[in-house]
């Protein structure tokens, strides 16, 4: 092991955050693991409602990275389905109905911008309430449901394991969308 001292990094040197990032609460540093598994997803959730402030609807919608389909619009409408799918119907076991999914028409959160791209973030912030709400009722992290694909247990650990993974992945489309609308960066 070396014994040079770590570097002085000037603060301009380090990755810039958003803009209004003082909105959104920083995963702590420290903490047991449905603390930092749980936070993390919040600041991913909340890093995509930023990249989503203070544009139009028809911005929203715009498919601003040819030749990909992708829009900001159809991120919200694909993370409100993945927040029911992955936790309200397989962890929790809800009766409810999928969104923006049918058998003959699987794509359409992507696909199908039919909507106002306002009422597709008041559903996802819906989503992601409900979700919390069922996270915060599990005892442990090791409670399962029932993952649909293979009717095998799934643990709310490995949900959210898949949740931060989801957004993550997402939340990067989100960045190169939301540049090349109004060139506005940051993490």
């Amino acid at each position: 092991m070396s014994e040079n001292p770590v570097p002085e990094i000037p603060p301009q040197n380090y990755a810039q955050g958003w803009a209004d990032a003082d909105s959104r609460p920083g995963p702590p540093l420290v903490g047991d693991e449905r603390e930092i598994l749980t936070s993390y997803l919040e600041f991913h959730r909340e890093t995509l409602a930023l990249k989503c402030a203070g544009l139009t609807a028809a911005q929203l919608s715009e498919h601003t990275v040819p030749p990909s389909g992708l829009t900001l619009h159809g991120l919200l409408r694909h993370l409100a389905g993945v927040e029911r799918w992955w936790l309200h119907l397989q962890f929790a076991g809800l009766d409810v109905e999928m969104l923006y999914y049918s058998d003959d028409d699987p794509e359409q959160d992507f696909e199908r911008l039919d909507g106002d791209p306002t009422e597709a973030l008041a559903v996802w912030r819906a989503q992601c309430e409900r979700s919390r709400e069922i996270v915060a009722a599990a005892p442990s992290l090791d409670v399962t449901g029932v993952h649909r694909a293979t009717g095998q247990p799934v643990s709310l650990r490995r949900i959210l394991v898949h949740m931060l993974a989801e957004y993550a992945r997402h939340n990067g489309h989100a960045d190169l969308l939301r540049e090349r609308i109004d060139g506005a960066t940051g993490y």
